[in-house]
């Protein structure tokens, strides 16, 4: 079982004992190659930066401190805006009894300039939810392999038994935890973000199980789990042995499931895509430089209009 993972959704993951072509519902084939780590020790999950990836890491990380300088400037005029608006309707009381959770898509169509801005706008609403007293955490996930990993090579090794649940190993990165109250994360933990041999897979379903896990540990009455994506869950081998729609199925059932709870207030950013398939509550970006916008325009109001949210198309 993914650590972090509160009762209410353990119902909802099973991992299966391996060969075993009975066990109904989502599972795993087998779950000891999965692995959450903190940003700092990426490598440990996926080995290090070969010369070629460390050199195109430094230049996106230069695009982003100088480069988006203008940007960066537009937009955190847009959060002090944005926060003065939401002190006059929430006290400050209110805010610190607040967690919210970004959980970040970090499949391979992410890669290059997606990254790049979702990296930016990550890190203006992080200082944008700090500066209010909220507390905030940034989390990622991924594969740690294309088209399954150690998982599909034990499922091989095993005569490809049927219904073999998911086949891939999940990597989920903790950038930032919800306790850490310095003023910036760049320079530090969201670099590892923009490593360009980082993006694989999405499995949404499991990522989103475990950051709304992770919030239930968390002592603020009030908890919102905003999700960014640019697609549909998929993993090759997982879908190949099990039908196509294995992930997204799962996807909707976990979603469905927290949005009865109500526990957790569940939001998601399409970046150009529409997410509403999936999501009760959500916003989409047509383009990648306006993500920071609809980024702090979503929390905004979601931390106002909270558990009422309209269901809406934020531009």
């Amino acid at each position: 079982m993914l650590r972090g993972l509160s009762k209410r959704f353990t119902s909802l993951f099973v991992s299966a004992p391996r060969g075993d072509a009975t066990t109904p519902g989502y599972h795993a084939y087998v779950t000891i190659h999965d692995r959450t780590v903190p940003s700092s020790r990426l490598s440990s999950a996926i080995g290090r930066l070969s010369e070629k990836h460390e050199s195109a890491l430094d230049a996106a990380w230069a695009e982003l401190e100088s480069g988006l300088v203008a940007w960066r400037t537009k937009h955190l005029i847009l959060a002090a805006e944005a926060a003065s608006e939401i002190r006059a309707g929430l006290s400050a009381a209110d805010l610190t009894n607040t967690v919210v959770s970004i959980l970040v898509d970090q499949s391979g169509s992410m890669r290059g300039q997606k990254m790049l801005y979702a990296t930016a706008s990550i890190d203006i609403a992080q200082e944008f939810l700090r500066a209010l007293g909220t507390k905030v955490e940034v989390l990622g996930f991924t594969t740690r392999a294309w088209r399954g990993g150690e998982s599909r090579r034990i499922w091989d090794a095993d005569d490809r038994p049927k219904n073999p649940g998911r086949l891939n190993d999940l990597l989920h990165i903790i950038y930032r935890e919800a306790g850490d109250m310095r003023q910036s994360s760049l320079g530090h933990a969201l670099k590892p973000m923009l490593r360009p041999d980082l993006p694989k897979e999405n499995i949404d379903g499991e990522a989103i199980e475990w950051a709304a896990g992770r919030l239930q540990h968390s002592a603020e009455a009030r908890k919102i789990l905003l999700v960014v994506s640019d697609g549909a869950p998929v993993d090759d081998s997982t879908l190949a042995a099990n039908g196509p729609n294995y992930l997204h199925d799962h996807l909707v059932h976990v979603v469905q499931q927290m949005e009865m709870a109500k526990d957790v207030e569940l939001l998601a950013i399409g970046l150009g895509f529409d997410v509403d398939n999936y999501y009760r509550v959500w916003a989409k970006s047509e383009t990648i430089d306006e993500l920071g916008k609809v980024m702090l325009t979503t929390l905004q109001r979601q931390l106002v209009n909270g558990r009422g949210a309209s269901d809406a198309d934020v531009h």
